[in-house]
């Protein structure tokens, strides 16, 4: 068995160490999002908890961990006679990123169940982290559909498995620990919501801290039994002390004065729905049961609301978490009850720092918790010059206009790429469009096709009465059409032509708002730009949307426009990303008004460097910012040369009227 770093030798995380702590007293608190860098002990600190928790007992040869003193009567495995049991550590299960359904939730045996009528059924991870701990890594980059299976089985502490009308259920409790990094894409506001806590966490800029994770690391990796001996007696007091927690629990009072703070504090920071509000009660519970005490202080209501709320304050995906400290404790005073002075340093504060003295995210100011999705830039407020000529000097960032939400682009064909929002793809999930024999496991059965095929053998096969005799022959796998990620690559037009204030604000706007109708479906973006001689990647392909924005907001113009290197570098960008990643089809967006300058014969050259996409078959789509009385049209060359379509800024709106006439007039265009 491998030694796992002692949970009491990590420096300098009292958050997270409090957040796991308080989840392993009170599991129903919904687990802990731990967000930050890498290289933080994230990881870390989670394993070693594992061997903090107490013994678990199991019935015998149960499967799915069943207590022995009140078996679960639904059990797959049972029933199960209460009595006794054996006992085990507990468990901790890592979920990998690319782990199937099937893996996560279990398989049930098709072929067995049509054939024998028996119900056969392979236990997945979460029957494994019953009772323990369920760790996911980079949850973020999990398929969609795998955190919502994740997130009910621990909301309603039972799994389901349903498959042509054969179901099976079995309980599914565990503390669930995700962890990531935000520089890698987020999570929707609506999975956030549904983890009890968050804790931000940031590599320590002390000196001292730092030398001294240093020094333990390496003492560890010398000789780790050696090590973790040494830290043994500081792990029993830790192990004893959430012993004694968990029993005292029940005991714990929830008097109507910190309740009363809970609500408050929830309506104070506009928070959605109830969970926030059942989650602190829970959390402040569980700090009154660490801190030893049977009463809820304001002191662990306040805690509570740190660790509960900052993820459920994002209303977009641009929103940074965040709390107003200022605005909580005011809350807190004017809500707080005779009795519930808060005291930062008493028994509950289970060793954590002001939020101001630690590595964690500094607090917000209660104004940047605003309704528009858009990032702003300290010192944009004043007027900018116009910069009307393309040969124009570099001109100051511009705020971006308000976003809209944008009308549907998407890669023609079909594709089989990762699930996503956007193309139509063959997927594991979506509407059943075929059959075919299945390669590999059966999945997905297509009952009909089954049916069709097993049909004109039961002669043969001696069936007698109604029953249909199946073999694995005449198994059919269902093919399913859903929605794929694609990369979405922006090459943005910042040259002295698009320079104008209220031009490049709109331009900014647009492509904003198609960063954000790339979040909602879930796809990699790049950003490119090309101004004065050359073209740059702003970003490289990523699944953080935010990284965008935030580089498009501070995004500088000015010079000609070497339009011919943009689309290179984009060529050239896309070429390496086939390889990384061969089953995500790009989707190329050109925000430019098309007037090529610089260099010898720089339309031409646009031309000649628009054709290398359209010859590999690069979806493409030209957003055409040409505005003012005279038009000249290059935008719509430059997308006929690409092989793709052109659509003006108006036309980007999924409201547009100009768009839904295009739209139609293409339709019967296509029609003819």
């Amino acid at each position: 068995m491998s030694t796992h770093f002692p949970f009491t030798a990590v420096v300098g995380q009292q958050d997270l160490q409090l957040a796991l702590l308080l989840n392993s007293v009170a599991p129903n608190i919904g687990g802990v999002l731990v967000r930050g860098e890498k290289g933080t002990a994230k990881s870390t600190a989670v394993r070693a908890l594992s061997a903090l928790l107490p013994e678990v007992d199991v019935v015998s040869g149960c499967r799915f961990s069943c207590d022995p003193v009140s078996p679960d009567p639904a059990c797959p495995d049972g029933p199960h006679e209460a009595g006794a049991g054996v006992s085990r550590d507990a468990r901790m299960v890592e979920l990998p990123v690319g782990a199937s359904e099937d893996r996560l939730v279990g398989a049930l045996d098709i072929e067995r169940a049509l054939a024998e009528g028996v119900k056969a059924f392979e236990p997945g991870l979460l029957a494994d982290a019953h009772r323990g701990i369920l760790y996911v890594d980079e949850v973020n980059l999990l398929h969609d559909h795998l955190v919502d299976l994740l997130l009910d089985a621990a909301a309603m502490g039972a799994s389901y498995v349903e498959r042509e009308g054969v179901s099976v259920r079995h309980a599914a409790r565990f503390l669930l620990v995700g962890t990531m990094n935000p520089e890698e894409g987020e999570l929707r506001p609506q999975l956030l919501d549904r983890f009890g806590l968050t804790v931000e966490v940031a590599a320590s800029r002390e000196t001292d801290q730092r030398v001294e994770v240093v020094r333990r690391r390496l003492a560890f990796d010398d000789d780790p039994a050696a090590f973790a001996a040494g830290w043994a007696d500081e792990e029993d007091g830790l192990r004893a002390r959430i012993a004694a927690a968990r029993a005292l629990l029940p005991e714990v009072r929830l008097g109507d004065a910190a309740l009363r703070q809970i609500a408050a504090t929830c309506a104070a920071f506009e928070v959605d729905g109830m969970r926030a509000d059942i989650v602190m009660a829970r959390t402040a519970t569980a700090l009154a049961a660490w801190a030893g005490r049977t009463d809820v202080l304001a002191e662990d209501v306040r805690q509570a609301a740190l660790l509960a709320l900052p993820h459920r304050r994002r209303r977009n995906p641009f929103d940074a978490p965040g709390l107003d400290e200022d605005k909580l404790d005011d809350t807190l005073e004017q809500n707080g009850g005779e009795d519930d002075d808060p005291d930062p340093d008493g028994p509950g504060g289970g060793g954590r720092p002001p939020r101001g003295d630690g590595p964690d995210t500094p607090p917000q100011p209660e104004d940047e918790a605003c309704d528009t999705p858009a990032p702003s830039v300290p010192g944009q407020g004043q007027e900018q010059g116009q910069g009307q000529s393309s040969g124009g000097g570099e001109q100051q960032p511009v705020r971006a206009a308000e976003p809209f939400r944008t009308k549907m682009l998407s890669v023609p064909g079909l594709g089989e790429g990762a699930a996503g929002r956007r193309s139509r793809a063959r997927t594991e999930h979506g509407r059943t469009t075929g059959a075919r024999h299945p390669q590999g496991a059966l999945t997905k059965l297509h009952l009909a096709a089954t049916v069709q095929a097993a049909a004109p053998h039961q002669r043969a096969r001696g069936r007698s009465g109604r029953g249909l005799v199946v073999r694995r022959d005449d198994l059919r796998q269902a093919v399913r059409e859903g929605r794929e990620g694609n990369l979405v690559l922006f090459v943005v037009d910042a040259s002295g032509s698009m320079a104008a204030r209220q031009r490049m604000a709109a331009v900014k706007g647009a492509v904003l708002s198609l960063l954000l109708d790339a979040y909602q479906r879930r796809d990699k973006v790049g950003l490119i730009t090309f101004r004065g001689k050359d073209a740059e990647v702003a970003l490289p392909p990523t699944s953080s949307v935010d990284a965008a924005a935030a580089r498009l907001e501070l995004l500088p113009t000015g010079g000609r426009t070497p339009v011919a290197a943009g689309l290179l570098k984009a060529h050239e960008v896309l070429r390496v990303e086939r390889l990384r990643d061969p089953s995500r089809r790009p989707l190329l967006v050109v925000v430019t008004d098309g007037r090529a300058t610089g260099g010898p014969e720089p339309v031409a050259l646009a031309t000649r460097a628009a054709r290398l996409h359209e010859a590999e078959g690069i979806a493409s789509v030209v957003v055409d910012c040409e505005s003012g009385p005279v038009r000249l049209g290059l935008a719509g060359s430059l997308a006929h040369a690409l092989g793709g379509s052109a659509v003006t800024l108006d036309e980007l709106r999924a409201d547009s009227i100009a768009g839904l006439v295009k739209d139609v007039q293409e339709t019967n265009r296509r029609a003819a």
